[in-house]
């Protein structure tokens, strides 16, 4: 588990005993950012009031109700009242997917359940989350699937193995990049120099040093033209030319012409946070600025709310751009579950 920030979206982490934590009981459903204050990581809630106190060497994102954390050296799991639920006890950890979360004693993976409980023993060198009842795991130099019993149902045979999602996953074999479906059996056959997940259709995939992007059938349907390319979110994608990002649509077209320093993120509840110069602000899906360039460093909006930076410390802005929780933190994340998050803005393939 790598220590993070809100921008890379990857995979989780980190925790060890007792806990302090604020009062208040939450609801259920409601969301908490991760937030660094001097170098330790608590959680606030969407009104900027910590709900469990800075205290944790490295935190992540809630999933499924529980979040992986750590001090020292172990790792175990909290609640959103700050609670242990799992005790610390591991060497490192990832999130709750489908029920499971892939745990590391040693040097070996395995999966435990939401009571701590070991359903698949510690066995994998590399063990990833489950998506569409699958999950990438790794003995050796090679890459399988298995099921939420522990059993293969794509023997280890691959040299890379993504997540699936929208029912294919990107895998490589030597040198090139294809599709599998649920079965193992090739549904685009290895053929690019790289490849990325579905997402609303469409995949990224690189032939040469040019990307372009697929349909389901392998078929390219936007040519391979682009010096990074990026995976569709609410139907736009960034694309790079050059040192600069602009966004097409599905057809190809460029819908705001790439005009953007190399950081332009995806569109996240309608808006994209883009860069120019040595500042950040949100454009629309026209290109129309609706916020401002002005923040030293920023994040996507979710749940109405993004973080910002100014200066160096990390505050939250609505849509309109007004400051709603003050720049107080020294880092900050977002109000977001990490499944929404991982199946909807990171989706590259398995370290």
């Amino acid at each position: 588990m790598k220590a993070f920030k809100w921008y890379i979206v990857i995979l989780c982490g980190l925790l060890l005993c007792c806990s302090i934590i604020a009062c208040n009981p939450l609801k259920k459903d409601d969301k908490l950012s991760p937030v660094k204050i001097g170098e330790k990581w608590g959680y606030i809630d969407k009104t900027g009031k910590i709900v469990i106190n800075a205290q944790f060497d490295s935190v992540f994102y809630f999933s499924e109700g529980l979040a992986p954390i750590n001090i020292g050296k172990k790792f175990g799991y909290i609640d959103k009242t700050g609670k242990y639920i799992i005790n610390p006890q591991f060497d490192d950890t990832e999130c709750f997917s489908e029920g499971l979360a892939p745990v590391k004693i040693g040097a070996k993976w395995g999966y435990i359940d939401k009571t701590g409980k070991y359903v698949i023993n510690l066995q994998f060198d590399k063990a990833r989350y489950f998506f569409e009842g699958l999950a990438p795991v790794k003995i050796g130099a090679k890459w399988g699937y298995i099921d939420k019993t522990g059993k293969y149902v794509i023997n280890l045979q691959f040299d890379k193995a993504g997540y699936f999602f929208e029912g294919l996953a990107p895998i490589k074999i030597g040198e090139k990049f294809g599709y599998i479906d649920k079965t193992g059996k090739y549904l685009i056959n290895p053929q690019f120099d790289y490849a990325e997940c579905f997402s609303e259709g469409l995949a990224p995939v690189m032939i040469g040093q040019e990307w372009g992007y697929i349909d389901k059938t392998g078929k390219i349907v936007i040519n391979a033209q682009f010096d990074s390319a990026f995976f569709f979110s609410e139907g736009l994608a960034p694309v790079m030319i050059g040192q600069k990002r602009g966004y097409i649509d599905k057809t190809g077209k460029y819908v705001i012409n790439p005009q953007f320093d190399n950081n332009a993120k995806f569109f996240s509840e309608g808006l994209a946070q883009v860069k120019i110069g040595k500042k950040w602000g949100y454009i629309d899906k026209t290109g129309k600025y609706v916020i401002n360039l002005q923040f030293d460093d920023a994040g996507p909006f979710f749940e109405g709310l993004a973080p910002v930076m100014i200066g160096q410390k990390w505050g939250y802005i609505d849509k309109t751009g007004k400051i709603v929780i003050n720049p107080q933190f020294d880092e900050a994340s977002n109000f977001v579950e990490f499944l929404i998050l991982l199946t909807n803005f990171s989706k590259e393939l398995p370290k």
